[in-house]
């Protein structure tokens, strides 16, 4: 457990790193994220999300690691991203960029950052009640999309490589 906490302080302070030299914890990145005319947010994530998915499933295949599979339950994913979306344009920044923000000394992320540890207290007392209602609707179990379609998860990865590859010169050529 230790080795685990160890790999994942300094993966967190490099992936902070990246996200203050990716700029992408300013105000201002984050509104043109939010009002579609700034496109830097979406492009460093989606970068992430290509390298984390290869970097994942190379470890796997090497059996370096063993991935551990949450549950996919639409509603609770539905209505967790609704809050998690909201939250985002009234606050105007994420969770990890609040966080990065506060870093960087901007006093004002604290309030939203005290907002959302209030928030999951919430949903920790609600919890057992949200159970038995909202975390059971659509449960697809542990599920992957190579999974539901039947195919090696290297062709989804490809797939989504060249398909993110594709929106960044598109992002690019529009100057978003």
């Amino acid at each position: 457990m230790t080795g685990e906490l160890i790999y994942g302080f300094i993966t967190g302070i490099i992936f902070g790193f990246l996200l203050q030299k990716g700029r992408v914890i300013r105000y201002e990145k984050q509104l043109g994220a939010l009002r579609l005319i700034d496109m830097t947010i979406v492009k460093f994530m989606l970068s992430s999300i290509i390298v984390a998915m290869v970097g994942v499933y190379l470890l796997k295949d090497f059996g370096l690691v063993k991935l551990s599979l949450k549950t996919t339950v639409l509603g609770g994913n539905i209505i967790g991203g609704l809050l998690f979306g909201i939250g985002w344009a009234l606050f105007g920044y994420c969770p990890g960029t609040a966080v990065g923000a506060l870093g960087e000394g901007r006093w004002d992320t604290l309030w939203g950052i005290i907002g959302m540890l209030v928030g999951a207290g919430v949903f920790a007392e609600l919890y057992p009640v949200l159970k038995k209602t909202v975390l059971t609707w659509g449960d697809y179990g542990k599920i992957t999309i190579p999974q539901i379609l039947g195919v090696n998860h290297w062709i989804i990865i490809a797939l989504f490589t060249v398909g993110g590859i594709i929106l960044f010169v598109w992002l690019e050529k529009k100057k978003i």
